[in-house]
């Protein structure tokens, strides 16, 4: 093949990737700027959340070896058991696996009595506890179910959604089984949603770096790299001049 023909077939693929490409590599740039030039822990809401209640010391705690038995004997194994707080009350949180599923128990630390899952009023009070600022509540909704987009997605069922006004500017969801605040959501977390989706190319769950898409443009960037150096070699006045002296 002529030099002249794969020059032009070379500038041709290229221009045409250049400008497919451009548009994706400008979104991975403008991704890119956005996580590097921001605070992470403000876009986890982590300077508005008060620290975790201190556990009691001086309370009568029942040993778990008083419920464990009974509990096990309905279910197929325990996975873990985690002494914590619910407004202010010691509990066992206690995640069992039972034919295959995921189970969550509340029992109270100081007489082993199952505790039932927060209600609306305690699902409030709870997220009112963990905001460290004074902020009025906008909406609550009851959440049962999320899609994959949802900024809540992968995340324990049912759930408040407490959205709070300025200055916390907020939503903080909030476990009913689990009794804890799960996680905060605000608008600068679902910019950075919104631009790590356009950044790993998964469009429907956010986080899958090993998805068809992504390997295709990322094949492509390399291969639209390699021609604008190979167009360089075979047009640069320069090298082909010593080329022709040599």
């Amino acid at each position: 093949m002529k030099k002249s023909k794969i020059v032009r077939l070379t500038r041709k693929w290229h221009r045409y990737l250049g400008v497919i490409l451009g548009i994706q590599f400008l979104l991975w740039t403008a991704g890119g700027l956005y996580f590097s030039w921001t605070n992470i822990n403000e876009i986890r809401g982590d300077h508005l959340k008060n620290t975790p209640p201190i556990i009691p010391k001086d309370i009568s705690y029942i040993s778990p070896k008083d419920f464990l038995n009974n509990i096990l004997v309905k279910n197929d194994s325990l996975l873990s058991l985690k002494l914590t707080t619910i407004l202010e009350k010691p509990i066992y949180r206690i995640e069992l696996s039972n034919k295959g599923k995921k189970q969550v128990m509340l029992i109270n630390a100081e007489n082993g009595k199952l505790r039932k899952p927060l209600q609306k009023k305690e699902a409030i009070q709870l997220a009112k506890n963990k905001l460290n600022v004074e902020s009025q509540i906008i909406k609550i909704e009851y959440l049962t179910t999320t899609g994959n987009h949802h900024e809540y997605r992968n995340r324990p069922l049912p759930a408040y959604a407490i959205s709070f006004n300025e200055p916390a500017n907020t939503t903080v969801y909030v476990s009913t089984e689990y009794g804890n605040v799960q996680t905060f959501r605000n608008n600068e977390w679902r910019i950075f949603d919104f631009l790590w989706m356009l950044h790993t190319m998964d469009y429907q769950e956010r986080d899958n770096f090993n998805n068809l898409l992504l390997r295709t443009f990322s094949f492509l960037g390399i291969f639209t790299i390699l021609s604008g150096f190979s167009l360089y070699i075979l047009t640069s006045k320069e090298l082909n001049s010593k080329k022709t002296r040599t």
